[in-house]
Order: C-alpha cells, then structure tokens, then sequence
C-alpha cells in the first residue's frame, strides 16, 4: 500500500527494459524514494522504497530510450508526450505581460464561452503541479449565463439561512472562541458580504457571480494538499487570460458549504463529492470594460533567511 487518494491507495509498479537500459542512472537520480537504484550498469526496482511508487512519472519522463515503464495509480506510458521546443516557449517578458495585464473581471459581454475554449482552460490547468498525484483536485463547470444565474439564486437562498451568523449576538457569543481576527473579518467583510449577496439578489444585482457566462469551481477530496485546487484555479484564470476572457476569483462561496447540514445537502444537490480544506471559484467571460492601467502590488514583507 502506498500514500492514499481518494482515486486510489495502491502503488504503482516500475518495470525497466534492461536491453533498453544505458546505464545512464537518470531515472535513478530524480527519483526520491528511492524506489530505483543501479546495480552495475542497469536500473533496478527496489523493494526497499519509502513510499512504493507514487507514479510522478520522472523517471518514465527523463530515460531517452523508453526502457522505464511505470503502471497504476491513472498513470501509464500511454501519458507520455513529447515537450514542446524552447523556441515555442513563452519567455519571462511575455509571461510578464500575460501577468501584468491580468485584472479581476466582473463586466462581461452578452456572448458565452466556446466549449472549445473551455476545453482548453481545462486543458492547461491540469499540468498544475500537485502534492501527491494522481491530482485529486475536481472541477464543476457552470456553462452558460442560466446555469450561472440559478446558481447565484440558490446560493442567495442559502445563505439568507444562515444569516444568524452576522447577528450582534451571535458575533458577541462567538468572539471568546474564535479571537480577535475572525472577529473582526466577520463584521468587516462577512456581514458585508451577506447583505451584498442576499439583500442585493433580492433587487435584481448579482454580486455573487457577477451574471458570469462561466464559472468553475476547484475543490479537492480530504486527502488532497490544501494547495492544490488554488494552483489549479490559478492556472485556469492565467490560460482565460491567454484565451481573452476575463477572469475574477471568488473567495466567499467555499467556505460556506463546507460546515453542517445545510452545506451538505447543498453540495449533494451540485454534484460536489467532498468537503475541501480549501476551495475556489472562478468566473470567466468576455470583457465588458477595457482597462488602460495596471495597478503595482506589494508583499506584506519580503525577507531572506539568514
């Protein structure tokens, strides 16, 4: 048995082709646990690895004859490819810009995205890089302006049950246990988000997906790095950026249907298969509005280790 997922809890297995094998010791070299070693001038399997094989694939990926195999855990030679040239490679300059011009987008034309384009969000996002593959990251795709908006709806509807939790009472009850910060995030922001999201809803403005012609939601199963459905977010908003669309992360949905009864039934009635340490939405969509400037951010500190 190797590390679990909840796609699988097996190892994989390495098979090496010792008439293929140079002897060149690579596929030994980037493998960390050890799970190959050389004896003589040839690779070999170990039984003596930390894990068992966690099918990253590095070995299958760095040996130049194809004398490295490696099946189980969703991976097998047929997910080889070959990568692309240098010459076909965004630089650092074109990365650069891709990120400066990037904004959060919440204005967007009356046009829905292509299911080719989407196919090609997804497409890009899932090389994210990951804790432990396979990737247990899942996405939920809302396609088109109606799915967004009774989305949006039900949401609303939602948390108009929990509004308990922006009470004065509630708060004053709460702040012994949950400290200063939450205290503060939840009369600064949380109460403020409640009235936006249902009181607006109610006048016809939505501010919870902005009538969005996209939207996908990246979660992950309790086995997941809390980190992986927020890479995999972020590579999603950087390739519609690439594609033209307009991109806005949404950060006050996930929390909500994460805790309780209410929060489970309302992940059952979407399809969502766990509960996720962390989570995120991101809407997507032709741009609306064309901005001229950037604005330059700031780290809160950045220091070197001594």
């Amino acid at each position: 048995m190797a590390i679990p997922t909840s796609r699988t809890k097996e190892k994989a297995f390495v098979r090496i082709d010792e008439e293929l094998c140079e002897g060149c010791g690579n596929c030994v070299e980037v493998c960390k646990d050890f799970t190959l070693y050389m004896a003589g001038k040839k690779a070999k399997v170990s039984e003596a690895s930390f894990f068992g094989c966690i099918a990253c694939g590095h070995c299958m990926a760095i040996c130049n004859t194809g004398a490295v195999q490696v099946n189980g855990r969703e991976l097998s030679p047929g997910d080889l490819f070959d990568l692309p040239k240098k010459s076909e490679m965004a630089g650092y300059g074109e990365l650069f810009a891709l990120l400066k011009r990037r904004r959060s987008i919440r204005e967007f034309k009356n046009k829905e995205v292509e299911q080719t384009v989407i196919d090609q969000i997804l497409e890009a996002t899932v090389t994210a890089p990951m804790g432990l593959p396979p990737s247990d990251v899942n996405v939920l795709v809302f396609k088109g302006f109606e799915k967004n908006a009774a989305f949006a709806k039900d949401y609303s509807t939602y948390l108009r049950g929990l509004r308990y939790m922006t009470s004065p009472l509630f708060l004053a009850l709460m702040r012994p246990f949950w400290g200063k910060v939450n205290d503060e995030m939840f009369k600064g922001f949380i109460k403020p988000v409640f009235n936006a999201y249902v009181d607006e809803m109610e006048k016809g403005h939505n501010y919870i997906n902005y009538d969005a012609p996209l939207a996908m939601y990246f979660y992950a199963s309790p086995y997941a790095d809390p980190a992986d459905p927020i890479i995999a977010a972020t590579y999603a908003m950087l390739a519609g950026e690439s594609l033209g669309l307009g991109t806005c992360m949404l950060g006050a949905i996930h929390p909500f249907i994460q805790t309780g009864s209410k929060a489970k039934a309302f992940r059952e009635k979407y399809g969502i298969r766990f509960k996720s340490r962390e989570g995120l939405f991101v809407i997507f969509g032709y741009p609306a509005v064309k901005y001229h400037k950037g604005v330059r951010r700031t780290f809160a500190s950045v220091t070197y280790a001594k």
